[in-house]
């Protein structure tokens, strides 16, 4: 195994985000942020949109809420998402919003054993999804929704030893994925592949870089020794997703 080291918080941070329990009562207590910031969007070396995001944590689970806005000079469009995860890693609610140049809406949330929702204000009757709740979100334009997929193949695939989060290497683990206002799904597999040395924003760094592996092609992730994303490249369609 390939070890990836790290700060203590950080490790916490994994565990927090998919463990199956906490040790003692889970009673209310206040979200603590471990990630916040912006991305962005490029294509074709321009930068075509921004990302702003922030990621909250406490014992009752971990909200994600993100805001996709376009440049000046590009097509105006606007969206706004909101995912609310259980301890465990499985979703409690998700809420997209398109604020330009529509108005449109879907929500999902776990109803019995599925996922059901309303996928927009046309057709606002709850719907099944037929997924289970442990379904990761992958949605169009929240690129920090990545960040947390690798976070739960963190604390699924490796193993914690003396202050290192020893990770194998070019082994996939499968998870299931869906698109909720698209309405669709899809299976992937997410594999750390070893440290790397990549040249952006002017300067070397040495990351995490893991692949996630889906039926649209392959997103290359680099994730920093907090497990913080720092850049997306995916090849097919000549996009990156770098932080600011």
């Amino acid at each position: 195994m390939e070890s990836m080291k790290i700060v203590r918080w950080g490790i916490a941070g994994v565990l927090a985000m998919v463990s199956l329990a906490w040790a003692g009562d889970k009673k209310d207590a206040p979200g603590q942020a471990v990630d916040s910031g912006s991305l962005g969007v490029f294509t074709n070396g321009h930068r075509i949109a921004t990302e702003t995001f922030s990621i909250e944590q406490s014992a009752n689970g971990s909200v994600i809420t993100s805001q996709f806005k376009t440049e000046e000079g590009i097509d105006k469009a606007a969206q706004s998402s909101e995912l609310q995860l259980a301890p465990n890693g499985d979703i409690r609610k998700y809420e997209w919003k398109e604020l330009s140049p529509g108005k449109t809406q879907a929500t999902v949330a776990p109803s019995n054993e599925y996922i059901s929702g309303a996928p927009d204000q046309k057709a606002p009757e709850d719907q099944p999804f037929l997924l289970p709740a442990s379904t990761s979100v992958l949605d169009d334009y929240f690129f920090i929704q990545r960040e947390v997929l690798v976070w739960r193949f963190m604390a699924s695939a490796c193993k914690q030893e003396k202050g290192e989060l020893k990770c194998p290497v070019n082994q996939k683990t499968q998870f299931g994925s869906m698109n909720p206002h698209q309405r669709s799904s899809q299976p992937l597999s997410v594999e750390f592949s070893g440290r790397d040395k990549v040249n952006f924003k002017g300067a070397e760094h040495e990351l995490n870089k893991f692949i996630l592996h889906g039926e649209g092609g392959d997103w290359t992730l680099w994730l920093d020794d907090q497990f913080k994303l720092q850049r997306i490249l995916v090849a097919g369609d000549n996009t990156e997703v770098i932080r600011d």
